[in-house]
């Protein structure tokens, strides 16, 4: 028994990779948003260590070093009340690092 000539039917190859590639770039576009300019993670830091009053160590740029507990902060610098010493102004700019006082 011979087989009837038969036409092997493709869809045309160029559509679908068009569609698939234009439906991948404009989801992309959709899911890929700028990232926050801020993430408050500074701001929430400071707010915990004024509330349990935490003595700090401000490391600044030349390495000197400041103890205190902080008071209060706002968008340029932090101020540092002290046992030892006046209370002092310090601008975030100068500031190197900051961490927890031990003991």
């Amino acid at each position: 028994m011979e087989s009837p000539n038969r036409r092997l039917i493709r869809p045309p190859l160029a559509e679908p990779k068009e569609r698939a590639s234009s439906s991948a770039r404009s989801s992309a576009l959709q899911k890929k948003q700028a990232p926050p300019d801020t993430t408050n993670a500074e701001n929430f830091y400071y707010v915990k260590q004024m509330q349990s009053k935490t003595p700090v160590v401000i490391v600044l740029q030349d390495g000197e070093e400041l103890n205190g507990v902080l008071e209060w902060y706002d968008k340029n610098c932090l101020k540092l009340t002290r046992d030892e010493g006046p209370n002092l102004l310090v601008y975030k700019s100068y500031i190197k690092y900051i961490y927890k006082q031990e003991g």
